[in-house]
């Protein structure tokens, strides 16, 4: 039987980028140190595998329990054996008897099988790895972390990750105004996540990167939830913020909607304001600049603002200016996680970065949360939005709300 090499291994990145990202970090640990990093092990038989994101982002493999060891420019990928009865149920996938086959997909300088790992490394005298017990296979060595140099390496994206965060970008904003079009009164949350996933599996995602937060109402005062299981209410407004699992890449949204079509005036004021201030900050992100310089400046143009403004209560005047003492708008890091690692606000942004853009108000006395998010991209010239598709302005989420969504499309498929 042929089996086709899409079907081995990943199809989204070179296996030079792997190489690269290799070298790239032998070049910051000593000449005589060993990398060893794990893959993630299965957890019970019928588990959907997704391999752990560091032993991803250095090899590409994605077989359960493979162990990767790096020493100077050589690259030793340990693999089980040829499992015939595994092959039949699960169907074909790397290993160690095919050595010339896997080191051509992946690049790695040498194939071994698993029970090699601990005679190869018993002389080992320095080794980064966030394995524990390893003392156990290198008993004479100097363990250390590994996780710093991979936290800092995944913080700058290559022209290759790019590309897959450009298209998990699109999905997520195709997922989101496609759940604008289909909400309605008396629909439950998990159903315009059941959108949402529709549209990243019809586009190769694996489904969702992270628990969908959608939430209706007061539901949006818990910034993480996740139940998703109440019903939607006229004059409530609707947060969503949810994004696919591409290519072991994710992004990230936030956008409010009300669940009739139509703001109200308080909504408009408030939502509306959120807005306004998400653009001030997009207008000034950019490379060199400082995220606090950003913040600072902002807060200035929204002060004069909210001057000129009239507040239907003081308690919402009293939460935008608040506001402008938050200083996690500019917010996290995305990537291989939603809530990637490393933290790019103690030096000039540069390119290659990418982040989410997340302005947010809290008014207590009606337990109301606003907020509008998205994720952006440093490049040489300026800022690459990559969820901007998904409508933002109000005119605009309103007219894309007059439209028949997915639900409306498909209620043959819905039991009654």
């Amino acid at each position: 039987m042929k089996i086709e090499s899409k079907s081995l291994f990943q199809t989204h990145f070179s296996s030079k980028e792997f190489s690269k990202r290799r070298e790239s970090l032998m070049n910051q640990v000593e000449d005589e140190a060993i990398v060893i990093i794990n893959g993630k092990r299965k957890e019970h038989e019928l588990e959907t595998f997704r391999q752990s994101n560091n032993f991803f982002y250095l090899s590409g493999v994605e077989v359960p329990g493979a162990i990767l060891t790096i020493q100077s420019s050589e690259a030793t990928l340990y693999l089980p054996a040829h499992d015939p009865q595994e092959e039949r149920t699960e169907g074909p996938r790397l290993n160690s008897d095919r050595p010339d086959q896997v080191s051509e997909l992946t690049g790695v300088s040498q194939v071994r099988h698993l029970s090699d790992l601990e005679k190869d490394l018993s002389t080992a005298k320095l080794v980064y790895t966030d394995q524990p017990n390893m003392e156990e296979i290198c008993p004479d060595s100097e363990t250390r972390p590994l996780s710093p140099f991979l936290r800092s390496m995944r913080i700058i994206k290559s022209a290759e990750e790019i590309e897959v965060m450009r298209t998990a970008g699109q999905l997520t904003a195709m997922a989101v105004t496609e759940a604008m079009r289909s909400t309605r009164a008396g629909l439950i949350e998990y159903q315009l996540g059941a959108i949402a996933d529709y549209v990243f599996r019809l586009n190769g995602a694996r489904g969702g990167g992270y628990p969908a937060i959608i939430a209706s109402g007061s539901n949006a005062w818990y910034g993480h939830y996740f139940q998703n299981n109440s019903q939607l209410t006229d004059g409530d407004l609707i947060l969503m913020d949810y994004a696919p699992d591409y290519a072991q890449y994710t992004s990230d949204i936030g956008r409010m909607w009300p669940v009739n079509g139509t703001f109200t005036s308080d909504q408009r004021q408030l939502y509306g304001f959120i807005v306004e201030y998400h653009k001030a900050l997009l207008k000034r992100i950019g490379p060199g600049e400082m995220a606090t310089t950003i913040m600072d400046q902002t807060a200035v143009e929204m002060k004069a603002m909210i001057n000129q403004m009239t507040f239907t209560k003081s308690h919402y005047e009293k939460a935008v200016r608040d506001a402008l003492e938050f200083r996690g708008h500019l917010s996290h890091s995305v990537g291989m996680d939603v809530h990637d690692h490393g933290n790019y606000r103690e030096q000039p942004l540069q390119p290659g970065l990418v982040f989410s853009v997340d302005p947010m108000i809290w008014v207590p006395e009606e337990k109301l949360y606003i907020r509008v998010e998205d994720t952006i991209l440093i490049t040489e010239n300026g800022i690459d939005n990559l969820t901007q598709m998904a409508p933002l302005e109000l005119d605009d989420v309103e007219k894309t709300m007059k439209s028949d969504g997915m639900i409306d499309m498909l209620s043959h498929l819905k039991i009654s």
